[in-house]
């Protein structure tokens, strides 16, 4: 056995431990379809959605459906949510829409932007490899449970309550977290289909208080979720605040902030003008532009 081939099995296993854990904790007090937590339907299923699209993208050697997969996967299984669970609120329904609007917005998004420049770059080793490729899914299909965690044990919980202070600072957030996230990527899409910006790095708009502001939105807007959430978890439920915990260290250790940070020392480390904007602009955190 490879020792790439090895990576993978260990990768998928770890991803089934992980959401098995994950839907266990999340399916103490959550509704029932017959005999089965609601919840660890939902979990199920975005493994499930995952898995299937990956059969025909592995016979064609495209990741041209991962992203719109993604947001597929999330709209479908909130949407099962919602459909199957029993005495829904206005919590359930909030949070139900927010999860809707933002997965149909960044998936249209980065499907598109894959249209626009014919691949995403890291799957160019990745899909020559089915094992691998299929890791990948497997992971997407984890990242869908992990992030909708908390927002699955507000729409599937048997506990409701009305709608208070702490779910009203929780909406507040999202709201900001969710227009950094919009705003931050026009902002670039419109610097990067102007000519004159060819071979260059934003540092405009949002761009000037930080350099991934999207980034910061994504968390910013999980975290509001997880707030609405407080007021009616219990029990092995509480575990579901990993879904703002995961996203942070998504972004920031793993696929988001490190990977692009890299990139653009490669390409830009050497410029000078770059160098005085990382110095000068927070990675992450927004804080006013220092001239």
């Amino acid at each position: 056995m490879t020792e790439q081939r090895r990576r993978s099995l260990i990768g998928i296993a770890a991803s089934l431990l992980i959401g098995a854990l994950v839907i266990l904790a999340g399916s103490d007090g959550s509704t029932k379809v017959g005999p089965i937590a609601l919840f660890a339907v939902c979990g199920l299923l975005a493994y499930a959605i995952n898995w299937v699209v990956f059969v025909p993208s592995n016979r064609a050697k495209t990741e041209h459906y991962y992203d719109l997969t993604g947001s597929v996967t999330y709209v479908t299984v909130t949407a099962v949510a919602l459909v199957l669970s029993d005495n829904l609120d206005a919590r359930a329904v909030i949070v139900a829409t927010m999860v809707v609007v933002w997965a149909l917005r960044l998936g249209s998004f980065l499907f598109r932007r894959v249209r626009r420049d014919g691949q995403d770059e890291r799957f160019d080793e990745i899909k020559a490899d089915p094992l691998r490729f299929f890791m990948t899914w497997t992971l997407q299909g984890l990242w869908v449970l992990l992030t909708l965690a908390c927002a699955l044990a507000i729409i599937t919980g048997m506990e409701r309550r009305s709608l208070g202070w702490v779910a009203i600072v929780g909406m507040v957030i999202w709201v900001l977290g969710f227009a950094m996230e919009v705003v931050a990527d026009r902002q670039k899409s419109a610097f990067k289909q102007n000519p004159a910006n060819a071979g260059r790095f934003i540092t405009s708009g949002l761009w000037a208080w930080s350099r991934h502001p999207n980034y910061f939105g994504e968390i910013t807007l999980w975290t509001g979720i997880a707030i609405m959430a407080l007021p009616v978890l219990s029990g092995w439920r509480w575990a579901t605040l990993v879904s703002p915990v995961f996203v942070f260290l998504l972004i920031t250790r793993v696929s988001g902030v490190p990977m692009l940070e890299a990139r653009a020392a490669k390409r830009w480390g050497a410029d000078e003008e770059f160098q005085t904007y990382t110095r000068t602009t927070p990675v992450l955190v927004p804080r006013p532009p220092r001239h």
